[in-house]
């Protein structure tokens, strides 16, 4: 996975500008209704190499949204995570606390994979693979006493029947199960750091069958749907609030 941070804000109306942080590629374009301002993106996509990997194409993918561009309304940075659980358990919990970020989004890459997988939950147990370290937690689990399971806030059923409706040459699908490696634990941990406020999302190896443009493109629609799911779902909010 990649990491990165930006410092956008969004202007809504009765609330404080707050940093817009996407924990995977960059950001989409400025929704229609309320990302006026300069979005601050905290970019986490890509996994480092790892197993037989040798190329990670989740990392290819996040490379080739950034080269897409976001537009000017947006500040996107890029890092990759290595294949460690204990730079993720250190990484991860740092970056939610210096940005704050409304949503982060991962992605990695799946070798059963054949389309771009939308993850719906992280799972805190059954973490036995070793890492790129040759480690692996001796609890074998994410989080000591935390929930068995963590859903999205995001509604994935809602992102891929919209994203399936733009016409792209990539086949969008919806998975409860992240595999129980690096990606399911990153998952997890971000999802407990954020209160659900996370998404990840599994590509496939490259040309099996899609090409690094093909993943970029996908990418930033799905990040642009999941922007409007959320901010649909907090203006929802905002409306039973008022009542």
């Amino acid at each position: 996975m990649g990491q990165g941070a930006t410092q956008a804000s969004l202007s809504r109306a009765g609330s404080e500008p707050r940093p817009w942080w996407v924990f995977l590629l960059h950001l989409p374009q400025p929704r229609r209704s309320g990302l006026a301002e300069r979005a601050l993106i905290h970019a986490s996509a890509g996994f480092g190499p790892f197993g037989e990997h040798t190329v990670n194409a989740s990392w290819i993918a996040v490379q080739e949204l950034e080269k897409l561009g976001l537009g000017d309304s947006v500040d996107l940075h890029v890092y990759e995570i290595p294949v460690e659980y204990q730079t993720v358990q250190r990484l991860i919990p740092a970056l939610w606390e210096k940005h704050s970020p409304q949503l982060v989004v991962h992605v990695g890459v799946s070798g059963m994979a054949t389309a771009v997988t939308l993850e719906k939950c992280g799972h805190n147990k059954g973490y036995r693979g070793l890492d790129n370290c040759r480690f692996c937690p001796g609890s074998q689990c994410c989080v000591e006493d935390g929930p068995e399971s963590i859903d999205s806030i995001i509604d994935m059923d809602a992102v891929c029947k919209r994203v399936t409706t733009l016409g792209l040459d990539v086949s969008v699908t919806i998975s409860q199960d992240a595999g129980r490696y690096l990606c399911d634990f990153t998952y997890y941990t971000s999802l407990y750091q954020g209160r659900g406020r996370s998404a990840f999302v599994h590509v496939p190896p490259l040309g099996k069958p899609y090409n690094a443009d093909q993943l970029g493109r996908a990418l930033r629609a799905i990040i642009e749907e999941m922007l409007g799911v959320l901010e649909q779902a907090e203006g929802d909010i905002g409306c039973c609030h008022q009542h």
